[in-house]
């Protein structure tokens, strides 16, 4: 940034067996156990006892109450209560499975924000501007969870390679103006090498995470749903509409905080191309047939969207600075604007989300299923 302004740089039972041996008798043909047996020995009379459709009942023998009817009963009982016993313990596995899950999502969270408070104490200045350095150590977390994801469980499934290419080309070209000139860096201490240092790592993950969806797990990725703009381009490159387009207006309108056009062209097209870099990503969600997205892959995004959230909070104080040679403030404006637009794309995906977090279950976006919900 200049060195001017409110923000300048470095300023401010088993149960029994029965109780006796007494042999059992049954009280009528094709009755089920323990519904047609009878009680005891032989009946007075030597009658089968009332062999009708309820329980039989024949007087006891001397050796008294015959036992197998009712240990029959009792198994029928205790297996009843085996099988509820069972389901409640696959009730518990299952709370218990979602509650590891829940402290996973936490730890590593709160990982984050940790590191981000030892980063804003100990390496920056305190300076506003942090929340730019902030919004790029989020994008560096999320990409770092987008590897985890796929190479831990060695698949691409659900990952969209044309956000991840146009990311390379945010991270490449913002690189190429931050590095020469310090016209966009922040204000604070941070600005002096931090920043970089994190851009640098952030276009390393995503170039890790491109290889790996396009080389080792090249048969995992779902290519059938990644495919956003392939109208009469060939099969992969549909993020030229995107990038191109957004080429364009960043030659036509750009700021000029560094005074060299390359520079100041670079920087611009990197913030515009930011901007709808995750269009492919959502799109690719929403054409997934089950509607589900993998917890891991929804921090992905959120992180992404996360860091978003911060870099805006800093341009609505400092878009004024973003200002052609001529004066005109419309390059704050358009950057203001494409980054509102992207969160208010983000919206229902922050809030299905929060959800899947706090249930810590996969994700289901809401165009799919009546219920809206997390399954």
């Amino acid at each position: 940034m200049s060195s001017e302004g409110p923000y300048a740089r470095y300023g401010a039972g088993g149960g029994s067996a029965g109780y006796n041996s007494a042999p059992p008798r049954d009280s009528y043909n094709g009755a089920a156990p323990g519904y047609g047996q009878s009680y005891g020995g032989p009946g007075y009379g030597g009658g089968q006892g009332y062999g009708g459709s309820g329980v039989s009942y024949s007087a006891p023998a001397p050796g008294g109450y015959g036992q197998q009817g009712y240990s029959q009963s009792v198994g029928a009982s205790e297996n009843f209560g085996a099988s509820a016993q069972v389901d409640t313990s696959k009730k518990g596995g299952k709370k218990s499975m979602a509650l590891q899950a829940l402290n996973k999502n936490v730890i590593m969270w709160a990982g984050f924000f940790t590191a981000s408070l030892f980063v804003y104490f100990m390496m920056s200045g305190g300076d506003f501007s942090f929340l730019m350095t902030y919004g790029a150590m989020s994008r560096m977390f999320g990409f770092g969870i987008l590897n985890v994801k796929t190479f831990l469980s060695k698949r691409a499934t659900g990952v969209s390679v044309k956000t991840l290419q146009l990311y390379c080309l945010v991270f490449f070209f913002r690189l190429t103006s931050i590095i020469r000139h310090e016209g966009y860096l922040p204000y604070d201490k941070s600005g002096d090498w931090l920043y970089h240092v994190i851009e640098i790592m952030a276009l390393l993950f995503t170039g890790c995470a491109l290889w790996g969806c396009m080389v080792p797990f090249k048969s995992t990725y779902q290519g059938e749903m990644d495919k956003f703009g392939e109208m009469n381009v060939p099969t992969g490159m549909g993020a030229v509409y995107l990038a191109i387009p957004v080429l364009i207006l960043a030659i036509i309108v750009h700021p000029n905080l560094n005074s060299d056009f390359l520079s100041d062209v670079a920087w611009t097209y990197a913030m515009y191309l930011e901007s709808v870099a995750l269009v492919p990503q959502l799109f690719m969600f929403q054409k997934q047939t089950s509607g589900v997205v993998e917890l891991l892959t929804a921090h992905f995004v959120a992180a992404l969207g996360f860091g978003r959230v911060m870099e805006f909070m800093f341009w609505i104080y400092s878009y004024h600075e973003l200002a052609t040679s001529a004066g005109s403030k419309l390059p704050g404006y358009l950057a203001l604007f494409s980054q509102f637009m992207q969160l208010v794309l983000m919206l229902d995906f922050f809030w299905y989300y929060y959800l899947a977090v706090k249930n810590a279950t996969p994700l289901v976006l809401p165009s799919h299923g009546t219920a809206m919900g997390i399954v």
